[in-house]
């Protein structure tokens, strides 16, 4: 099995998470900066380097993108992230907006032992809190976003199936009003103007704000 450094399986888990949410183009080092929270010289380095260890792949001259070996890493690193923060909400009853922050520190240290020791105590779980699905050992996995709540038509239902992990505080707002995953949400009306959504969670009206509806994302029931 592949030995990745900490620095390494960060650089991959974000061109993986920007690949999977985007379009599925290359991933440009101004977004993988951005993410990262790096500067581009740095991103360049590292991506070179990550080149040269073929685990990154540039396919044009504006971006990268995960080789299969690439891939792997960095689906065994998701799989850790997302089995420690459903353990830590489980076991330890850490609250789903605070849990992120934890598994980022965690899954670097977690040995392969100790993961396979937290899957069998929590019964194999195939998602997380967030209703992020988790990959599977044999590495088998389908990332699917599903629809954003924010294009949702007015007058119908939306099944929330997964809620972005990456703003804490727009999380802990989310869960006070219910939606969570398996919560089913009215969508009553889209203001116009860019104005906010409006939608009924557990019978109560409440607008939500493109910031808020590009983090939920589900199944319109039709």
């Amino acid at each position: 099995m592949l030995s990745t450094t900490r620095a390494t399986e960060d650089y991959l888990k974000a061109v993986y998470g920007l690949a999977t949410r985007g379009s599925g183009d290359p991933v440009t080092t101004g977004a993988l900066a951005h993410q990262l929270g790096l500067s581009s010289p740095s991103v360049s380095a590292m991506t070179k380097r990550l080149e040269r260890e073929h685990l990154l792949e540039r396919p044009g001259p504006r971006g990268v993108r995960l080789t299969a070996q690439g891939e792997r890493a960095a689906l065994r690193v998701v799989r850790r992230h997302r089995l420690l923060e459903t353990f830590l909400v489980r076991v330890l009853d850490v609250p789903w907006d605070e849990v992120h922050a934890e598994a980022e520190l965690l899954e670097h240290a977690l040995s392969d032992r100790l993961e396979e020791r937290i899957d069998n105590a929590l019964g194999h779980p195939t998602r997380d809190p967030h209703g992020d699905p988790i990959p599977s050992r044999d590495g088998s996995h389908d990332e699917d976003w599903g629809e954003c709540l924010g294009d949702a038509p007015a007058g119908g239902r939306f099944r929330v199936e997964r809620v972005s992990d990456r703003d804490s505080e727009a999380l802990r707002y989310l869960g006070v009003l219910g939606v969570v995953p398996g919560a089913v949400l009215e969508v009553d009306e889209q203001s116009p103007f860019e104005g906010p959504q409006w939608v009924r969670i557990r019978g109560e009206r409440h607008a939500l704000g493109a910031p808020l509806t590009r983090l939920v994302h589900g199944r319109t029931e039709r």
